[in-house]
């Protein structure tokens, strides 16, 4: 059996059915991309732990980042995996394959100063659906999250947000229309306090809110992902701020949460990551202040 065959049946009798269709694009990309060209004639016996191995390399000598080349892996993997459960080949050479490192993306976020611009020109702006972005930066929501974000998801008396699903833009009948998904993992299914000084502005905007989203769009479905970014970026350029992307205000939340002494815990929990480790992994040099004023206050008791 050729590998282009299973991979393609793989793809769409064991993917497409149970994965989220985000996640089946994705796969069916990075086979048609990358992996089919290189690997899709091999027999599935074929496919030794020297074949794979030359073809991690020949994806290194492209250049490719080495989250890239891991991604593409990870989908190669997962289909000669379930290959042998179903006993299309014997053995499984994956596993000895040596793969570039990784290293955690340098994190962008904004500084103080630009934060506080941002926040002041929403503020004095009449533009409502702007008061998302300053949401994003005292939440740490994802962009997809916060579109998907109705009024009925948020509790005033208890002051929190219910986060259960998020959106994303899918091109449909030759148009762009904004799909409601389930959230990105388990753990991005969180409860998030509202910053009290956020409540004023919020109740403000639900009383006068026409949509079921909190972001109000011109259409039932609220904002798009791509208008919204480009509404980003119109206001950083309008504001003299260096472009970033939308995910920076994310970051952002998690840096000043830091800085102000919140716990790895309670900032991984409202993030919705898996496990504390990936949160101070990612973020580990937001810290550096905090540790240097943790060590600082030993002037307490130093004789010196």
């Amino acid at each position: 059996m050729k590998y282009k065959e299973w991979l393609n049946e793989w793809l769409e009798i064991y993917v497409k059915p149970t994965k989220k269709f985000q996640t089946y694009k994705k796969y069916r990309a990075i086979a048609n991309n990358h992996i089919l060209k290189s690997l899709g004639e091999k027999d599935m016996e074929e496919l030794s732990a020297g074949i794979l191995q030359q073809f991690v390399t020949e994806l290194f000598n492209r250049n490719l980042s080495t989250n890239t080349i891991n991604g593409i892996f990870s989908v190669l993997k997962l289909s000669i995996k379930i290959a042998k459960n179903h006993e299309k080949v014997e053995k499984i050479h994956t596993n000895s394959i040596i793969l570039p490192k990784t290293h955690e993306k340098q994190v962008k976020c904004f500084s103080k100063i630009e934060q506080q611009k941002i926040e002041e020109h929403i503020f004095d702006s009449p533009k409502t659906k702007l008061f998302g972005i300053v949401l994003c930066l005292y939440s740490g929501l994802r962009i997809g999250e916060l579109l998907s974000l109705k009024w009925t998801d948020i509790d005033f008396a208890k002051e929190c947000f219910y986060i259960s699903k998020t959106c994303y833009d899918c091109w449909q009948n030759g148009k762009y229309v904004k799909i409601i998904d389930s959230p990105k993992t388990e753990n991005s299914i969180r409860i998030i306090p509202i910053f009290k000084k956020l409540l004023p502005r919020l109740k403000e905007i639900r009383k006068k809110s026409k949509s079921d989203y909190v972001v109000e769009g011109k259409c039932n479905q609220g904002v798009s992902i791509r208008s919204y970014q480009y509404t980003f970026e119109r206001l950083l350029k309008k504001l003299n701020i260096e472009h970033r992307g939308f995910h920076s205000l994310r970051h952002t939340f998690a840096t000043r949460a830091l800085e102000v002494g919140m716990d790895i815990k309670t900032l991984s929990d409202i993030l919705g990551h898996s496990n504390p480790m990936i949160t101070l992994k990612r973020y580990a040099h937001s810290l550096l202040e905090h540790k240097r004023e943790m060590i600082n206050r030993l002037s307490k008791i130093s004789v010196l």
